[in-house]
């Protein structure tokens, strides 16, 4: 059976599982054994694609199933193939070809005919799981199956190297009906018991634990996938999912490592860029489907913004002071910590704290859920019902000519602020530091939508973006330095030797004015890749 998955996933912490439970059979639940053996080639061609192939006894059958990665963070491609129950109890042989003919299966096939590796056993899993119907009703009404699993994933099996992860999550699938009444049943679950989203699938845990992997790499920004740039169907609503989409994909791995206890410097960067973006997107796109698109960027814009300055706070002091001691070193400053009894640094929430908090995790649902909303245009050609009061997203063309407009006034936002740089207020100067990188996120997001190579490449808008590279460096060190004579400012009160530091950064403030003044001025005469020709 081949189907589109959309379905939420999330960890629950080991305090909560009794409580989870016990919501679970407040309904009518079925307990189901699963036992799978997960499949891949010895360099993981599989897992590098996205790809994850199983054979799994649930009850008495055996379930050969092909998963990969769809179009959100939502959807994934699945085809499952029914194998009965094996006589006599012996496990069948996997087989990729039981999935010829569907959408996944040629993926499938196509990545092991370029890796050209036979198939190996990789890990198991033993889970129990409980599953039960919920059905929501009105406007957005839904069937969501609720499946809690509890177990284990086990690599190097029956060796002196065997390895075990445990497995707790609640996952929410939607078997039909409204995208949206799955959201908020999502949201209710997560606020209720305190559950966070997680994007760590079984393989994948099984997959860390072959490698002995215990931090695993941050997630950096991705440009956003666009059906096709050149299609007239791609209207505003679909350029605002793709550009969110595009956001989650960077934020949502990274925050999920987090969430789970990691203190990784370059996963809270990342997950704070990814946040950036997004707050870049959520202002400057609303305007394509305002109707119907991002209605609830006001109620989203508190919890991000508190994340990403809490994360900021933690991140920045540890960052300037990593960055300015050796600078203060070879100027002759005296030796001392500046964080030594910093009451403001003993306080602060961890950063798992930060992204486990239920605003945050409901507007991270929320997000989610938006890239998956049916667009205008999709529901038309669905024949489903569109409220014609509600005004259609922009066209192709129009949200073209809406996006010009928002890049052409933030590109002059920024060459007017340069040119006054030196003798702007502070936060002045630091509101052209912010419309700069809103400048550069959105030309980055929509600059395939402009581009002349059948690829997508827009080789113009490389150039223009690479002009806004010395602008960005000289603000963000000039930001920094600010940054840390802020804090020395703070720790003078505790130890008179950071007066020295205080000094030094006050007596280097106005040429670093002046070097963004003039990396600023260079971008007026960027060629602007947007333009008409």
């Amino acid at each position: 059976m081949a189907l589109m998955e959309i379905e939420f996933k999330f960890h629950i912490p080991a305090e909560r599982l009794k409580a989870v439970e016990a919501a679970m059979r407040r309904g009518t639940v079925v307990r189901t054994r699963l036992q799978a053996r997960y499949f891949d080639t010895a360099d993981q061609a599989l897992a590098a694609q996205g790809i994850v192939l199983r054979l799994r006894k649930e009850g008495r059958r055996r379930v050969q199933t092909v998963k990969a990665t769809g179009d959100n963070a939502l959807h994934r491609l699945e085809h499952n193939v029914d194998l009965g129950a094996a006589a006599g109890g012996a496990s069948p042989t996997i087989d990729p070809q039981r999935h010829q003919g569907t959408p996944v299966g040629e993926r499938l096939g196509k990545v092991l005919a370029e890796s050209g590796a036979a198939l190996i056993e990789r890990q198991s899993t033993d889970i129990v799981r409980l599953t039960r119907d919920v059905r929501t009703t009105g406007a957005n009404a839904a069937v969501v199956e609720l499946a809690l699993d509890v177990g284990k994933v086990v690599a190097h099996a029956g060796t002196p190297e065997q390895r075990e992860s445990p497995v707790c999550e609640l996952e929410l699938e939607l078997k039909r009906g409204d995208v949206q009444g799955l959201v908020a049943l999502a949201r209710r679950w997560s606020q209720q018991h305190g559950l966070w989203f997680s994007t760590v699938s079984k393989a994948e845990r099984g997959a860390r634990l072959l490698a002995k992997l215990e931090v695993v790499p941050a997630i950096k920004a991705e440009p956003p996938r666009f059906a096709d740039e050149k299609d007239n169907k791609l209207d505003g609503h679909t350029i605002q999912q793709a550009v969110v989409a595009s956001c989650l994909a960077q934020m949502l791995p990274n925050a999920s490592e987090i969430a789970a206890g990691s203190t990784d410097e370059e996963q809270i960067h990342q997950l704070r860029i990814g946040i950036r973006r997004l707050r870049t997107a959520l202002r400057e796109l609303a305007g394509l489907d305002a109707t119907a698109g991002l209605l609830d960027a006001a109620a989203w814009e508190p919890p991000l913004v508190e994340a990403f300055r809490a994360l900021g706070a933690l991140r920045d002091r540890e960052q300037v002071v990593k960055l300015a001691q050796p600078q203060l070193r070879n100027a002759g400053a005296p030796e001392f910590d500046p964080l030594a009894g910093d009451q403001a640094a003993a306080g602060a929430q961890s950063a798992g704290d930060i992204v486990r908090a239920p605003a945050f995790q409901s507007v991270l649902v929320s997000l989610i859920g938006f890239t998956a909303t049916t667009t205008h245009a999709e529901a038309a050609k669905a024949g489903e019902a569109v409220q014609q009061e509600q005004p259609a997203p922009l066209d192709a063309g129009d949200a073209r000519r809406f996006l010009r407009k928002r890049l052409q006034r933030l590109h002059k936002q920024v060459v007017r602020d340069g040119q006054r740089f030196e003798s702007l207020p502070t936060e002045d100067q630091h509101r052209t530091r912010k419309r700069l990188k809103r400048l550069r996120y959105l030309a980055e997001f929509v600059a395939p939508l402009f581009a002349d190579a059948d690829d997508g490449k827009n080789s113009a808008a490389e150039r223009y973006l690479k002009r806004l590279r010395p602008a960005q460096d000289a603000l963000g060190e000039f930001n920094d330095e600010a940054v840390a004579m802020a804090l020395y400012r703070e720790a003078a009160a505790r130890d008179a030797r950071a007066w020295f530091a205080v000094g030094w950064f006050s007596a280097r403030h106005a040429a670093g004015a002046k070097a963004c003044r003039k990396a600023l001025g260079k971008i007026e005469k960027a060629r602007r890749f947007w333009a008409k020709k």
